[in-house]
């Protein structure tokens, strides 16, 4: 483990881990760290994340992350859209080994950098994409598409139509309450759910917002 990882950054994820409802295996703990020091160490070089300060970085990256996790359902294949840094993709693909997860920036660091994390921590159940949205063609459609301040509703929607389908669960991972971007929701698109998101350590609001195709 990385000396950039301190006790307090272990002892900040445990904690918040278990107020999220969520028991990290001994593994699970360590794939994590091992994330955030890779995280740390990159991005003093390739400006992953517009969070400098690593001891903000266990709160606002891995358990906004984690926070999630009870909404994903059990759809195995699932794509992270503008990933940036690999939130959440990586942290889902720590959490659950048996589904697929793919990770998806048009910033080439980016993608370089998610693949060394995949590398590093033997991640062989994600794959990193260095695509542009619009001209990723995948061979199935996935199960769960999700996007972390990628964008607005209606451009998350409108660009990743073509990526799933009637069963497909799109996930939005908000701040404030987009109200405003809920009207300008495409035609072909509703809102399943929403839920309001206590992140351990965040301050500010968070939302998840659940969309699917109408038929």
């Amino acid at each position: 483990m990385s000396s950039m990882v301190t006790p307090q950054h272990r002892e900040e994820l445990s904690t918040g881990a278990r107020q999220l409802g969520i028991e990290l295996s001994e593994q699970q703990q360590e794939q994590l760290l091992g994330y955030l020091a890779l995280l740390i160490k990159w991005n003093k070089a390739y400006n992953l994340t517009a969070v400098r300060n690593p001891d903000e970085m266990v709160s606002r990256h891995l358990l906004d992350s984690l926070s999630i996790l009870a909404h994903l359902g059990d759809g195995t294949s699932w794509l992270d859209v503008g990933s940036g840094g690999g939130m959440p993709g990586i942290p889902m693909a720590i959490m659950f080994p048996h589904k697929q997860i793919t990770t998806l920036d048009s910033n080439g660091k980016k993608t370089r950098f998610q693949t060394q994390v995949k590398l590093e921590l033997k991640l062989d159940n994600l794959q990193a994409i260095h695509s542009r949205v619009e001209a990723f063609r995948p061979e199935q459609p996935f199960a769960g598409i999700v996007s972390r301040a990628f964008s607005s509703l209606e451009d998350f929607t409108h660009w990743t139509r073509h990526l799933g389908n009637g069963e497909t669960r799109w996930l939005a991972m908000k701040g404030l309450h987009p109200a405003d971007e809920l009207v300008a929701l495409p035609a072909d698109f509703h809102l399943d759910s929403e839920h309001a998101l206590a992140v351990p350590g965040c301050q500010g609001q968070r939302h998840l917002l659940i969309l699917r195709r109408t038929a």
